[in-house]
């Protein structure tokens, strides 16, 4: 018997597409939806402009949005605003602090879940969290999970996962949400995290998100040449992916590979992802090692 249209998720090709990290393909599904309600096509329209924005295609988001948008979107708009304009991104924070302050629609999941992300890149985790709290959506409580993980609160973001798999354990950011869990840690879970981002590619498609997860199940249990494997296969995906740059630097250095190698990762991570945590702290490091040698040479 066919389902009844309220049983049928409109959104969950579209939904689903961008919580594994196939941008394009949430977009694409999008724009090929004709959502039978106003509040299905707004949602429609938030996790779109989120995809392109996540795909780094912030002028669609900035050119096409504006104050006349709903306040949804408006949210979108403003994450969207902080991650193109580096040199924006204090002024962006200082008018998301005055949004905070002011009468926050605790209802408003979308405005809580961009807040959130925008402390999260800034690593103001408890900020994030604060904001993350005022909503029980499976998302925020997602971000939660992660910004515990980033804590090293490692026993919160167990209670996180739990409240996601009271909730809807089949759901693929449960998934996920246990797969990081399991990740952090590590020992025997690390190959139920490995079978986690397995199934999701089998069942979905393989994205750079889900290969990178793979690979740093491998590295952690030192199965470096299945991790090099499954990177090459993420770069052949996305050759421009932080994440993927990342782990083949760490592997590469694990492997006792040229230098030249390590270097030629290092370098195109650094000119095309200037502002990711891991250049500016490996910069720091850098200057720091600098001025000591210096010191060194000085005495």
């Amino acid at each position: 018997m066919a389902p009844k249209n309220d049983d049928v998720d409109e959104l969950f090709e579209i939904r689903n597409s961008f919580y594994i990290g196939s941008f394009q393909q949430c977009i694409n599904e999008a724009q090929k939806l004709k959502p039978s309600s106003p509040d299905l096509a707004l949602a429609r329209d938030v996790y779109m402009y989120r995809a392109y924005a996540a795909a780094g295609r912030y002028g669609v988001v900035l050119d096409e949005l504006s104050s006349a948008s709903s306040l949804e979107l408006n949210a979108v708009r403003l994450f969207a605003d902080y991650l193109a304009n580096p040199d924006r991104r204090d002024k962006v924070v200082s008018d998301l602090e005055r949004k905070m302050s002011s009468s926050v629609d605790a209802n408003n999941d979308t405005f809580l879940l961009m807040a959130g992300s925008i402390y999260y890149h800034e690593q103001n985790y408890d900020s994030a969290l604060r904001c993350l709290r005022q909503s029980e959506s499976l998302e925020c409580i997602a971000m939660s999970v992660q910004c515990y993980l980033s804590l090293d609160k490692v026993d919160l973001a167990k209670k996180e996962v739990k409240k996601m798999q009271d909730k809807d354990d089949d759901a693929t950011l449960t998934q996920l949400a246990q797969a990081w869990f399991n990740l952090a840690v590590g020992g025997e879970k690390l190959q139920d995290a490995f079978y986690i981002f397995q199934e999701l590619a089998d069942k979905n498609s393989s994205t750079s998100l889900l290969l990178n997860g793979q690979a740093s199940a491998y590295m952690q249990q030192n199965k470096m040449d299945d991790a090099e494997d499954i990177l090459q296969e993420a770069i052949n995906k996305d050759s421009n992916c932080p994440e993927t740059l990342i782990n083949m630097i760490v592997i590469s250095q694990h492997m006792g590979k040229a230098p030249e190698v390590t270097n030629r990762y290092l370098t195109q991570l650094k000119d095309s992802h200037a502002r990711h945590p891991f250049v500016k702290d490996y910069l720091e490091k850098e200057a720091e090692f600098d001025r000591l040698a210096t010191q060194y040479v000085s005495s």
